[in-house]
């Protein structure tokens, strides 16, 4: 690690604890050449992941598309931010440890319908007929028949 003051390759750590609720380490450095302190951090490497879209195109995940769809959803029921939040962080971890470095926007909708019907079902069968883009009636009522006798 480089000094950040004179450039110098080589310092000793002098403390070490976690960070950011045990996501990174935080170091305290003393250069061995001026002597100055500094501090740097050290998390884990997450790999890019890419997700490929119906059309075939791929763009890199990111869970705020996520969660602007569940709460779209959610507009005006009574569900914590909090809780969408969780929800959101729960499937990207799901995802980075699935080890694939591609999904399927197929699989991302699934794993929030999945979730979002155990939170709030008018906010799933919302999500559903946007996600699975019903065509008509009979298909929304088709979903909500099975919604109902999975309740039973």
């Amino acid at each position: 690690m480089k000094c950040p003051y004179c450039g110098y390759s080589e310092s000793k750590v002098i403390d070490s604890r976690p960070a950011d609720e045990n996501s990174s380490i935080r170091r305290r450095r003393e250069c061995l050449s001026c002597g100055k302190r500094f501090t740097t951090y050290e998390t884990v490497e997450s790999l890019p992941m890419v997700v490929v879209k119906k059309d075939g195109s791929r763009q890199s995940f990111d869970r705020r598309k996520v969660l602007g769809g569940m709460i779209r959803a959610c507009e005006k029921r009574p569900v914590p931010l909090a809780d969408l939040e969780k929800i959101a962080e729960e499937i990207e971890q799901d995802l980075q440890n699935s080890m694939e470095r591609e999904v399927s926007t197929e699989t991302i909708g699934e794993k929030v319908m999945e979730r979002l019907r155990n939170v709030d079902q008018v906010a799933y069968v919302r999500f559903a007929s946007v996600y699975r883009q019903f065509k008509d009636i009979d298909t929304f009522m088709a979903e909500l028949n099975k919604l109902l006798a999975d309740n039973r």
